[in-house]
């Protein structure tokens, strides 16, 4: 991950270079320098990886501004972004006795940025995969197991639990109903991010969410189910970057459909949540799903197993299908039909229900060891694996 920094005289143009980069998920952070002054204010240790030179009508104070930041800091890549393309003989001289080391035209494509940052990332032999520890897909081995129910009520754990800023991305085909599981009316969703990706940066995709009291930040799904015939993937990969950016978890409820397409972002996953039922359907497709992951290159110790609707009669079939698997399930969540069919009706988390509730308790121990912290008072334990398994009402 890059820091940079954009040197700039006009502020449409710097804003642009910022939602370009927050859109690479390459970088971590963003300086804005305006060009009146032309001395480094910043230390060595102070200044990025990368210096973006915003050019004006007049280069030479960005090129001197450049010459100056390199006599610094000799490591930071100094980057032209340039409306002249290309660039003429007199301003390739001035960029080179400014130690510019590329050029950019004007207006920059987000796939040119981040080749070039990607071949930064190699050139200093650091990690390039774009915060590992906050994307969580939360998908489902078939519908209908509850994976929309299980990532909401992770997502208001995480917010109130473990006092992490969480935004859920509701990315379900072909209807995304998280908001109606939270009682909430959003304005704007996915649609309108992917449709205004040339303006996404954190600041507008702060404007399309919609908050729950919980502190639970989400970004709608889509309402009519031939949105989804418009929608690809990649503009969605880069709606995950810009949401890595504020957030310390982002959670996406991909539902049950996928395929190769969605690898990019599967890859970015520090763990890969897989909601499951003990009857035939759900454990058939549950192996042929990790088997699929498998098959896109990613490791098996990311995908976690999580039972919905849980019976302790199940643990038998959970014993054989963790062997015929050869891993543990994750987590069990108890099946109490009346809480959960309660909460979905009236649009309320599980938390918001009789604090002593096995579900709200499951949940509350998910979502701690999710974030790495202690769950709290121990609970009577029993059944499959002890952690997770708890008696409950049949």
């Amino acid at each position: 991950m890059l820091t940079v920094a954009i040197v700039s005289n006009d502020a449409t143009g710097s804003g642009q270079l910022v939602v370009a980069l927050q859109q690479t998920g390459i970088v971590q952070s963003v300086k804005e320098w305006a060009i009146h002054a032309t001395k480094v204010q910043e230390t060595a240790e102070g200044l990025p990886d990368v210096v973006l030179l915003d050019l004006g009508s007049d280069p030479d104070p960005f090129f001197t501004f450049a010459a100056q930041v390199r006599r610094t800091r000799p490591a930071t890549k100094l980057v032209a972004v340039s409306a002249v393309s290309p660039p003429t003989h007199q301003l390739l001289l001035g960029a080179m006795r400014g130690g510019v080391q590329d050029f950019l035209p004007k207006p920059v494509a987000v796939e040119a940025l981040k080749e070039m940052l990607s071949r930064f990332v190699e050139e200093s032999d650091t990690d390039q995969r774009p915060a590992p520890d906050k994307l969580i897909v939360v998908m489902g081995s078939k519908g209908g197991v509850g994976t929309t129910t299980v990532a909401v009520n992770l997502g208001v754990q995480l917010c109130t639990f473990a006092r992490k800023q969480v935004v859920l991305l509701d990315f379900a085909r072909p209807l995304g109903n998280a908001h109606l599981l939270l009682d909430l009316h959003p304005r704007f969703g996915i649609r309108d991010a992917v449709d205004n990706l040339e303006r996404l940066d954190s600041h507008f995709f702060a404007g399309l969410l919609t908050p729950h009291k919980t502190k639970l930040q989400v970004l709608a799904g889509a309402t009519q189910p031939e949105e989804w015939q418009t929608i690809a993937v990649s503009p969605l990969e880069r709606v995950v970057h810009v949401a890595q950016n504020n957030f310390d978890m982002v959670l996406l409820d991909m539902g049950s459909q996928f395929g190769t397409e969605w690898s990019p972002i599967l890859k970015m996953a520090r763990m890969i949540l897989i909601v499951a039922e003990a009857n035939v359907p759900s454990l058939w497709t549950l192996q042929r799903r990790l088997v699929a992951l498998t098959g896109f290159g990613i490791e098996s110790e990311r995908a976690r197993i999580i039972i919905n609707r849980w019976h302790k009669g199940d643990e038998e079939v959970l014993k054989g299908v963790q062997k015929d698997i050869s891993r543990p399930v994750f987590a069990c969540i108890p099946n109490d039909f009346r809480k959960a069919s309660t909460a979905v009706n009236l649009g309320t988390p599980l938390l918001e229900n009789h604090h002593n509730n096995g579900l709200s308790i499951r949940y509350r121990q998910i979502a701690a060891q999710i974030a790495g912290i202690d769950s709290g008072p121990a609970v009577k334990k029993g059944g499959l694996s002890g952690l997770f398994s708890f008696p409950t009402k049949r």
